[in-house]
């Protein structure tokens, strides 16, 4: 049997962006317990040149969004990057859940050869669909939810591999 595209963009990035969550939901509990400023988690960077910890969660959540409506032909829907708190982060990755949880399975399961054309850091991108999947948008999300845990890891926060893959579901 064959994966479709909806399955290989859409399921990954609900699982991505639910352990994210659960991530970010033992940073605040382990803040409140060790008496750390929210601030010093939030604005966490492993190098001075690197965005912070919402940053990385803005990313993910934006590298999902993007791809759930570039594949489905819609328009991506904007965010504004204002999240400061844990709870602002998880509202975001709901409202961005939500909009993947939304999105046309059948038009996104006939894009792999639909031109894929935007900018990107001021550079225009086209790629086809698959390889847009493959190469650019999955890699991305992953960069991002993968430094988001290392940021949070690197502060003590007490997170392992089994968080950042979430529940596994083998059958």
């Amino acid at each position: 049997m064959a994966i479709t595209m909806s399955e290989a963009s859409l399921t990954l990035f609900e699982k991505v962006l639910t352990s994210l969550s659960n991530v970010l939901a033992k940073a605040e509990a382990h803040a409140q317990a060790q008496h750390i400023e929210p601030a010093a988690l939030l604005q966490a960077r492993l190098f001075p040149d690197m965005f912070p910890l919402t940053s990385q969660v803005q990313f993910s959540c934006d590298f999902a969004k993007g791809a759930a409506a570039r594949l489905s032909g819609v328009e991506v829907p904007r965010f504004t990057d204002d999240e400061q708190t844990f709870g602002q982060l998880q509202d975001r990755i709901n409202r961005t859940l939500a909009f993947i949880r939304s999105a046309d399975r059948a038009a996104i399961d006939v894009s792999q050869d639909r031109v894929i054309a935007f900018n990107f850091a001021g550079q225009p991108l086209r790629f086809k669909g698959l390889a847009y999947l493959l190469g650019f948008a999955i890699p991305s999300l992953l960069f991002h939810a993968s430094t988001a845990y290392a940021l949070l890891r690197h502060n003590g926060v007490a997170v392992g591999k089994a968080d950042f893959l979430g529940p596994l579901d083998l059958l």
